[in-house]
């Protein structure tokens, strides 16, 4: 027996070559992992086991707690070796996968999440799961090896059992977000159900959406502001300004470095979760950017560009471009957030007295602190404002600012000096393109030229490095490290990656005028179509149908059409954004008709979906309103104070392109633009000049600002 367990702790695993960061952790553990694929399901076949599946992330603190705990022990690698086939996926690598098995999951116990552990036939039809199970019984779960042998038991002795669950759940998940309905009118009384919807969860005090735990809600607070600002809802309007102050003040946002931690565990976005995801703040980037746009309040804007400085510092390859996937919450398993907290000693050793007598205060530093683990520390958050700080010390505001800011400097460099949560430098395709978008709107709105310098380096590497040039998108520009050497090619793209990689082309033509991005969207767009369009019964698959006519591994059988919002945009309606915009360049009716037929897909039960249905509606303004085209033209400050008079103000259905003269007269625009603009005759002697256009239909140019704010009224 122990020169078994010697064997087993000193075998290498199959992850040894794995290019995944949350893969890679795993290739010395005693479980003689897989990864996904053909070879895993032919050994569970061939030797008639169940496959062991389990689903997590780099950036997951309970898949780490798991590994440690089980996947680490030699006792219970035995019982896995000997009974299971066991494969181990990221779910930011494969979210094809993870989505379905989640479904699966939730369908068995009620609930998802990660890990995710699932116990499958061996053709992977999930008969089990659940999430975290302790080593040992305890928290009111089985432990993990009484779990472990009960379901290789139920294989063996209850196999027909077993294989009627799996039936059911495959159900299931087929059921999942596959749904469509036809029945409900599409309309903007729709859309105004689903912010309704949103607006009845509100927390009025706190901000952000129901109780604990809570989580941002990128699209669906866009939708708010659109329709809020825009047809004089003022529910919606103070859900989404109320809900991004106090995200803003909360310890759920980074007060030292920027940037915002996942979610929050109190209503008061006082403790979070403390990873940082990419997609979350980019997301919140444009939030924040979209409420400076159309309140012009310091607060946002400072806010947007804290965001930006900590991406730029952190999360970004600043050379060849690209945003990395995660930042961890924790540098071990015995820490929670201690990176990123305090107590109140820490604090003293760093600022000087007069310092503290305002960050105490003012970032609730205190004796007794908000972590469970180590009721001394503390997460910054902004309990006063700067005014109350200034009346409770007797100081003046201004010197409360100044000494704000010293010790704001001086914490920031202490924690520097702490150990950094590991960073998974993956480039995520789907995801650099989302952080391609906030960073082009970003930079047109805060008037950055660095932002916009990135944002088209990123592009230009998306463009270069995940696309053959014609059809074939990957989910994965590159991993970190420099692993892989090409296993990308491995993970075809989503439906995801597609649609918003024809955003970021789109708003890459939009910044530079340069038809390469206008016609890297077109091509994109018409793969997209071919790939994932469903022409029988209307709305987009997340996966492609193989063209070898090759079966799907396990779950991937089933498809799905993702309408919800989780918490990324979901693929259905970004796509429908994608070809409505791209409908407004190029004159495309297919585009359009695709996009209204996936809207209309859904129309019978999106209300249902409330918050996670931001992105849906949102789309449904982008199609339901006539769409207006500002084009700025010409060069110097009349041509920016033009473009800036045009860009203020949030709308979903406004599009502000800039151009010069000479890109007008080469005639290298977008055919539909051609059309109208190309048409026009330009204004002599003025240096610039802009013309509003609706629904094809352009009024006589105007050249200063009571001309162009009359024509979009």
């Amino acid at each position: 027996m122990d020169d078994q367990q010697s064997d087993t702790a000193v075998a290498p695993n199959q992850l040894q070559s794995a290019s995944s960061s949350y893969l890679r952790s795993a290739r010395h553990q005693p479980v003689n992992w897989h990864g996904w694929g053909e070879a895993a399901f032919a050994k569970a076949q061939a030797e008639n086991k169940p496959i062991l599946l389990d689903i997590g992330a780099v950036w997951c603190h309970w898949c780490h707690v798991m590994d440690r705990e089980s996947y680490e022990d030699a006792e219970i690698a035995r019982i896995i070796n000997d009974h299971f086939v066991a494969v181990k996926v990221d779910r930011d690598e494969r979210p094809d996968v993870d989505s379905r098995y989640q479904a699966a999951v939730s369908a068995i116990s009620g609930q998802g999440g990660w890990p995710l552990t699932a116990f499958l036939t061996p053709d992977g039809r999930p008969y089990f799961g659940g999430t975290y199970f302790p080593r040992d019984d305890r928290y009111g779960r089985p432990g993990f090896g009484r779990v472990l042998l009960t379901m290789s038991q139920v294989w063996q002795d209850r196999r027909e059992e077993a294989l009627e669950s799996a039936s059911s759940v495959m159900g299931a998940i087929e059921h999942n977000e596959s749904f469509s309905s036809r029945g409900g009118d599409l309309n903007l009384a729709l859309v105004e159900k689903i912010v309704a919807s949103a607006v009845t969860q509100f927390d009025p005090r706190h901000g952000g959406f129901g109780s604990q735990p809570k989580f941002p809600h990128p699209a669906i607070l866009d939708l708010l502001l659109q329709v809020g600002t825009n047809r004089g809802i003022d529910e919606a309007k103070r859900a989404f300004t109320v809900t991004l102050e106090q995200m803003a003040r909360g310890g759920v946002y980074d007060q030292l470095a920027g940037g915002f931690h996942r979610y929050s565990v109190d209503e008061r976005w006082v403790v979070p979760h403390f990873e940082k995801m990419i997609y979350d703040n980019t997301e919140l980037l444009r939030n924040y950017a979209h409420a400076y746009q159309t309140f012009v309040r310091e607060d946002f804007r400072s806010t947007g560009e804290e965001i930006i400085g900590w991406l730029d510092a952190v999360m970004t390859d600043r050379e060849r471009g690209g945003f990395y996937a995660s930042q961890d919450a924790d540098i071990n398993l015995d820490d929670d957030g201690d990176y990123f907290t305090w107590t109140l000693e820490e604090a003293r050793v760093v600022l000087d007295a007069d310092e503290l007598a305002v960050a105490e205060p003012y970032w609730d530093i205190g004796e007794l602190g908000d972590m469970h683990h180590n009721p001394a520390k503390n997460v910054l958050h902004r309990k006063l404002t700067i005014e109350e700080v200034a009346a409770q010390t007797g100081k003046p505001a201004a010197e409360v600012k100044w000494l704000l800011s010293s010790a704001h400097r001086k914490l920031l460099a202490a924690r520097v000096e702490r150990p950094t949560p590991f960073i998974d430098e993956t480039l995520y395709t789907g995801w650099n393109a989302m952080g391609v978008t906030a960073y082009l709107e970003a930079a047109r709105i805060l008037r950055s030229d660095e932002t916009r310098r990135f944002a088209l380096l990123t592009l230009d590497r998306i463009v270069a490095e995940a696309w053959d040039g014609e059809s074939a998108l990957r989910h994965v520009v590159a991993y970190g490290g420099g692993v892989g050497d090409g296993a990308s090619e491995d993970v075809p793209g989503t439906l995801d990656d597609y649609a918003m990689t024809v955003h970021a082309c789109i708003d890459g033509w939009i910044a530079t005028a340069q038809m390469r991005y206008y016609q890297a969207a077109v091509k994109l767009a018409d793969a997209m179509i071919a790939k994932f369009y469903d022409r029988t019964s209307g709305a987009f698959f997340d996966t492609a149908v193989g063209a070898d006519g090759a079966v799907p591994l396990g779950a991937l059988t089933a498809r799905r059409k993702p309408l919800q919002d989780s918490p990324t945009p979901a693929g259905n309606p970004t796509a429908a954004s994608a070809l409505l915009r791209l409908e407004e360049l190029s004159g495309r009716k297919e585009y359009r008709e695709v996009a209204e037929d996936t809207l209309e897909s859904f129309a019978g039960i999106v209300e249902h979906f409330g918050l996670y249905a931001g992105s849906y509606g949102l789309a449904a303004e982008r199609l339901l309103l006539d769409p207006m085209q500002v084009v700025v033209v010409g060069t110097g400050a009349e041509a920016d104070q033009l473009e800036a008079l045009a860009t203020a103000r949030y709308a979903v259905n406004k599009t502000v392109i800039r151009l010069t003269a000479e890109t007008i007269a080469a005639g290298a625009l977008p055919e539909a633009l051609a059309e109208t603009v190309g048409q026009v005759p330009q204004p002599e002697g003025q240096p610039a000049w802009a013309l509003v256009c609706r629904s094809r239909t352009c009024m006589p140019p105007v050249w200063d600002a009571e001309g162009l704010l009359k024509a979009m009224e």
